[in-house]
């Protein structure tokens, strides 16, 4: 790490060596000072403390938002102290009852539900790990916290004891109650501290806020995780990821906000979610902000019809009925479910929305849905990705975000650009309802430049076609059309593409017409300016026809590998250019590091795997000097010679102190010349124990992002 960008920070958990804080956790912890909390002093925690990570942060924000080792550390205690002596544990919720009767008194920290006795006209608490039941609540505590009757939250309660005459009367008894969250939000104060950020700095703060290392992800996973936010911000918003287990779909409404609630997706009812004939009661949508079904997808989930239904109302219209009453709600849905299939298998022999229960495979419930978060392209959570970085107090974030889903920032695009397609009202909705939600995340000022604009809107129009293709692959009575924008000032226009359709072009829907790299506008001036972000690139870029879909590839092209995909190979990649080759030739000035020389033994590996029988290939490599570490840096490509002696593959290596050298390619004694940005560095870190796939498999890993040119010398 470089020294100008960083600072010794002195604080440390107990038994842990001092930590180096980036820059980016100096500049939030100046302009948010005490709403920011060091993210492993949470996961330290939470190791013995099942409680929401809001729950934690809420006691460590009072006790420990400060970089002073001193202050941490007394806090930390003090933290302990109060969770050792306070938070209920099940397999002591005996031992804590004793303690109340005994002393008469005593605060606990639990998650409390209430219920109104509808015999006796009196409202009843029940504690989820103390095992209390009929707790006598005031009417008072319900007014002023009415989610304590729709699944409860979590408080720090005085409870009492004491034996009444009437043995109907309850023994215990509450005396005051508070739940745990930030009691107000500086919304001014708020947007003056966020103008001190560049955009990615402002991302890497979320992300460190969220619990990830933003240093893991590039910037398309970034946006990928942050879209979970949405639902948070935005009224009646409708997500539905799908990808693979382990992936954390569910982390963040499980532990992120008090505002949300997280269920599975197969013990909800009509009633529980949206009203009871019966009772009156109002369900889940009228007291929370964003309510996530887990584990949403499965074959074999009962769901009722009826339910659907009443959803699908919902979910366009704001509305449900008691009978003949209607009502509203702004409750946010989102659906996190997990796949069995590949993407590639997907495509090519059903549709994305297959893991669903049949009865949500209906086009106008799934025409409902905003955006559509490919889960594959997530990597799975390992303990690497977590940070011990500074970040916001989560309860903190969590009520900036409940304030700004007053904001509406949908129509902020037309400033910069104009749709140039048709598209349906829904899909128009869908797409702007991601963009106001994404600008809210990270423009909560509104201020935005057009190329910072044609990204957002780029992924919003990416998550929002994803839904409207796959519907057109159940339902064909849907209209086919593209999604596309064009430039107010330029006349340039992007054709939004999702990753998958670019990848596996003969599996999808091919447009009229796809889009190329550089696009021109009406006055013949080219322009590239909206595709400068790594993230609009993977959507805009084109010229599908030209991917490697044969077995033999023969003339020049270009292909553009989209960031966040899988199903990559230096085989997929260039193995057709190297067949019949008898001398290789890798120029690339980095390979350096550990993890670039162990690329470059895997492409040699893939070398070693086309040479036929009897044949002998040379590959030479052209690089330059570590200057920090060339020793260890020449002993390792010694390592790779070494292995490959004896072998069909002749490997060998030499230095260039040409300090002009910067392009990376490869050429071949049959003509072929292949020029990568990226070198073989394509792929993003993965897992690499023992029975890792990744490790295994170049096609499981997440790409980088890449462009590769093929030229015929």
């Amino acid at each position: 790490m470089n020294s100008d960008t960083q600072v010794r920070v002195e604080a440390k958990p107990a038994g842990a060596e001092p930590r180096v804080a980036s820059a980016l956790d100096k500049k939030i912890l100046a302009h948010f000072p005490g709403l920011v909390v060091r993210k492993d002093l949470t996961h330290g925690l939470k190791q013995n403390a099942v409680v929401p990570t809001y729950v934690l942060e809420y006691l460590l924000g009072q006790h420990c938002a400060t970089d002073n080792e001193d202050v941490i550390q007394s806090g930390l205690e003090s933290v302990q102290r109060i969770l050792a002596k306070h938070y209920v544990h099940r397999n002591q919720a005996e031992l804590v009852k004793s303690t109340i009767k005994e002393r008469g008194s005593h605060k606990v920290i639990d998650k409390l539900t209430v219920e109104l006795n509808e015999k006796g006209g009196f409202y009843e608490a029940a504690f989820t790990n103390l095992g209390l039941k009929a707790v006598p609540v005031s009417a008072d505590f319900v007014r002023r916290f009415p989610k304590l009757l729709v699944g409860g939250i979590w408080c720090i309660a005085d409870v009492t004891y004491e034996i009444a005459d009437d043995q109907k009367i309850s023994p215990w008894q509450i005396d005051t109650l508070k739940p745990i969250q930030v009691a107000n939000v500086d919304q001014e104060a708020f947007l003056k501290a966020r103008a001190q950020f560049t955009t990615e700095e402002w991302m890497d703060a979320l992300m460190q806020s969220i619990g990830f290392n933003p240093d893991m992800f590039s910037r398309r996973a970034k946006f990928l995780t942050l879209i979970r936010l949405v639902p948070f911000c935005e009224r009646n918003y409708n997500l539905l990821e799908l990808g693979p287990k382990g992936t954390g779909k569910s982390h963040i409404y499980a532990e992120f906000s008090p505002h949300g609630m997280l269920i599975s997706g197969s013990e909800v009812t009509a009633p529980k979610l949206f009203v009871s004939n019966a009772s009156g009661k109002i369900g889940l949508v009228g007291f929370w902000d964003c309510v996530c079904f887990d584990e949403f997808a499965g074959k074999d989930k009962k769901v009722d019809k009826t339910l659907v239904d009443i959803m699908k109302n919902y979910m366009a219209n704001r509305t449900f009925s008691r009978g003949i009453e209607q009502l509203t709600a702004e409750a946010s849905m989102v659906f996190m479910g997990n796949t069995q299939k590949s993407v590639p298998y997907m495509l090519k022999h059903s549709h994305f929305f297959d893991p669903l229960p049949d009865k949500y495979i209906d086009s106008a419930f799934l025409d409902r849905i905003h955006s559509f978060n490919p889960g594959w392209e997530v990597a799975p959570i390992r303990h690497e990705l977590f940070t011990g970085g500074y970040g916001f107090v989560v309860d903190y974030i969590a009520e900036v975000l409940k304030h700004l889903r007053t904001e509406d920032f949908t129509g902020a695009y037309k400033k910069h650009f104009e749709l140039a397609s048709e598209v349906s009202t829904r899909d128009q909705t869908g797409f702007e309802k991601t963009f106001s939600g994404l600008m809210k995340i990270l423009y909560p000022d509104g201020q935005v430049t057009p190329d910072e604009c044609a990204e957002l809107l780029s992924f919003a129009m990416e998550g929002r076609r994803r839904v409207r293709e796959h519907i057109l692959r159940i339902d064909d009575t849907f209209t086919q059309h593209d999604f596309a924008f064009r430039s107010v000032s330029t006349g340039s226009q992007v054709t939004v593409l999702t990753p998958e359709e670019l990848q596996y072009p003969s599996f999808a829907r091919v447009p009229k017409k796809a889009p190329d790299a550089t696009v021109r506008g009406e006055d013949g001036i080219e322009s590239s300016s909206l595709f400068s972000s790594s993230l609009a690139a993977p959507i805009a870029m084109g010229n599908r026809e030209k991917q490697l879909q044969s077995e033999e590839v023969e003339t020049p092209h270009h292909i553009v590998v989209a960031e966040n995909t899988k199903g990559w190979s230096y085989k997929r990649l260039f193995g057709e250019q190297l067949k019949g080759a008898r001398n290789i030739t890798i120029s690339d000035p980095y390979i350096r590091n550990f993890f670039q020389i162990r690329n470059l033994m895997e492409f040699l590996e893939m070398v070693h795997r086309l040479v036929p029988e009897g044949d002998e290939i040379s590959v030479s490599l052209v690089t330059q000097a570590d200057r920090e570490n060339s020793s260890k840096q020449e002993d390792l490509l010694n390592q790779v010679k070494l292995a490959f002696a004896g072998s069909p593959v002749s490997f060998s290596w030499k230095m260039d102190s040409n300090p002009s050298f910067h392009a990376r390619s490869i050429t071949t004694d049959t003509g072929w010349k292949i020029s990568i940005d990226r070198g073989l560095d394509i792929f993003q870190k993965y897992d690499s124990g023992t029975f890792s796939l990744e490790q295994a498999l170049q096609e499981a890993r997440l790409t980088r992002g890449a462009e590769v040119t093929y030229i015929k010398l």
